[in-house]
């Protein structure tokens, strides 16, 4: 007899993450047999009709629209994905808490901290379990990486790294889309991918409780939009130009509460890096390393207690020993990739949301990031040391 919770999913946005949850929703029956739940694509919210086409046709939802409400008030509808734009994300969110629907919305969920503090206030009010898309912190080898801190084997944790580069937006004529207006997706770099960073230095090591930033926009013009471009679509030294309104680079050292310090880098507008989502953890009895781009390797140095044995990192390849890597392929050193990520993100929120409780990370911790971020941005500002004053709001 089957026991699972059957969930209908609704999903607001169809770009390339609205796909990737879609597929990843689709995929889990098939990769986790112990599961609890049912997951079923009911309903895709998207403008673009060819979109709404290839989401029933392609991706098996049951219908398509293109108003966001309608997403919200299927009665079909258990839990509402939030995919579109960053500016918008606060106005879907939190129509969907209110109408008491489970909620995940990509990062950020809001594009500045005052609009992520208020999802958060309606979620929490609503009573309503949700859920942040900081899928990197599942992967395999980072939660080793977490296994082996907690464990004590690095000893106490003094210093840490952690840093995201990447080439998005590297091309001065990549097109002025709207990840480089602050009035379209808020912040720059430090709400779409230093956030990335910082949320997986919060667990693994804590969190920051002092901050001293900079940032800076490199690429201060680019190429007016095309109709359907995006910021990976290239235009031309003849087009009309736009201002980038918001930053390419976002920097920081930090101080934890545990007493460990660090740094943070971020940028978009980097040559070189491709995708190095990165981290460093050094402790008193050893250090790790981890880089997205080879993110089925984790480099781990153990002092060892005797002087005796050769120095040095040992290379760690994922493999069914880490946590749900055997639910992908078996055995060693055979690799995973992003979209598998994705896959585990929504199988552990949808698993919360079938036992009826708060998922991790949730909205809370994005209103963790943006208090690191308000001080980060108050730091720039006055290019002085700013402690970080959680901006969580009474209900």
């Amino acid at each position: 007899m089957n026991t699972r919770r059957r969930l209908g999913i609704g999903v607001i946005g169809f770009g390339w993450m609205g796909q990737a949850h879609s597929r990843s929703a689709a995929r889990i029956s098939s990769l986790f047999p112990d599961r609890t739940f049912d997951a079923e694509l009911i309903v895709c919210g998207d403008t673009v009709p060819e979109r709404q086409i290839e989401a029933v046709e392609g991706f098996g939802f049951r219908e398509a629209t293109s108003d966001w409400r309608k997403v919200i008030e299927h009665p079909d509808v258990d839990v509402v994905y939030v995919t579109a734009p960053n500016m918008m994300h606060e106005e879907l969110a939190i129509a969907a808490a209110e109408a008491g629907k489970a909620v995940f919305c990509e990062k950020p969920v809001g594009g500045k901290p005052d609009q992520t503090v208020r999802v958060d206030a309606a979620a929490r009010r609503a009573g309503v379990i949700t859920g942040v898309g900081y899928n990197y912190r599942w992967a395999p080898l980072v939660q080793h990486a977490r296994h082996l801190i907690e464990s004590g084997r690095l000893g106490e944790i003094t210093n840490y790294r952690g840093r995201f580069f990447s080439m998005y937006g590297a091309d001065p004529m990549g097109l002025l889309s709207w990840r480089f207006s602050i009035d379209e997706a808020g912040y720059g770099v430090s709400s779409d991918i230093l956030s990335h960073a910082v949320d997986l230095a919060a667990m693994l090591v804590g969190p920051v409780t002092s901050v001293s930033g900079t940032m800076e926009t490199f690429i201060r013009e680019r190429p007016m939009p095309k109709a359907g471009g995006t910021h990976y679509d290239r235009g031309s030294p003849d087009d009309p130009t736009g201002p980038v309104t918001n930053e390419d680079y976002a920097a920081a050292m930090v101080r934890f509460e545990n007493g460990a310090r660090g740094t943070f880098e971020s940028s978009r507008a980097i040559i070189g890096p491709e995708s190095q989502m990165a981290f460093d953890v050094y402790g008193t009895e050893g250090a790790l390393r981890w880089n997205l781009e080879t993110m089925n390797e984790l480099d781990v140095f153990i002092v060892d207690e005797s002087g005796t044995a050769p120095r040095g990192y040992t290379k760690v390849y994922a493999g069914e020993r880490y946590p749900y890597h055997g639910n992908f392929v078996p055995g060693d050193a055979n690799s995973i990739g992003y979209e598998d990520l994705k896959v585990i993100e929504n199988y552990e929120f949808l698993s919360a949301v079938a036992r009826g409780e708060q998922h991790q990370p949730g909205f809370a911790e994005a209103v963790d990031y943006v208090s690191f971020q308000d001080a980060w941005v108050r730091s720039c500002e006055s290019g002085s040391w700013t402690d970080v004053v959680s901006l969580r709001e009474d209900i």
